[in-house]
């Protein structure tokens, strides 16, 4: 599970083995959510996470959605 960034208290990842479509983990103190990429930025799956650090966790996604790009190629390849 390489680890993209941390920032706060949000660690950012990726499963090595997972599935295609490209997305990206986070974990909290209390949950995680799963985010996609593509086609567009959204919310696959939340696990005890708020509203709140959902929609705080999505604006730090499309911030760095660059960087996550760039790490997935660099880990999986395009």
């Amino acid at each position: 599970m390489p680890t993209v960034f941390v920032q706060g208290s949000y660690r950012f990842y990726f499963f090595s083995r997972e599935e295609n479509r490209r997305h990206i983990h986070v974990s909290g103190p209390d949950g995680e959510v799963k985010i996609w990429l593509e086609p567009d930025i959204e919310v696959s799956k939340i696990v005890h996470m708020s509203d709140t650090e959902v929609n705080d966790i999505l604006e730090i996604v499309k911030s760095r959605k660059e960087e996550i790009d760039e790490f997935w190629i660099k880990h999986f390849g395009a």
